[in-house]
């Protein structure tokens, strides 16, 4: 985490030992949470296959090994904060998983095991 408009000074006073102008890494851990009616036909709202697809292709692929501030370019301008990675995140998902009677209903991102953000769309 660095704003380039500030000073040393102020970006370590807020961001602490994160602040560095070459970026850090993290390994995330996602949650995705849809809410619906199950299917009568397979008890399911979403087949965990059909889920994990959609999030490797539409999250995984788009974010993994990746240098958020130069690789990605929704994030382009945008402080990666892993409160606005989630809301990137949830913009990718919710177009594939609200259909029929499946509906994105939270996902939750930790990037440590004290730190992390659920959302809920807006």
């Amino acid at each position: 985490m660095y704003n380039p408009k500030w000073t040393d000074e102020q970006n370590t006073a807020a961001f602490g030992k994160c602040a560095n102008k070459n970026w850090h890494g993290h390994n995330f851990d996602l949650f995705v949470t849809v809410k619906g009616s199950p299917d009568p036909d397979t008890g399911f709202i979403i087949n965990a296959h059909d889920l994990s697809r959609i999030i490797k292709k539409e999250v995984v692929e788009k974010l993994d090994h990746l240098n958020f501030n130069m690789d990605v370019p929704e994030l382009n301008g945008v402080l990666p904060s892993i409160e606005n990675i989630i809301l990137l995140i949830w913009k990718w998902l919710e177009p594939h998983l609200n259909v029929k009677d499946c509906r994105l209903h939270c996902i939750k991102l930790i990037e440590t095991e004290n730190i992390y953000v659920e959302y809920y769309g807006e």
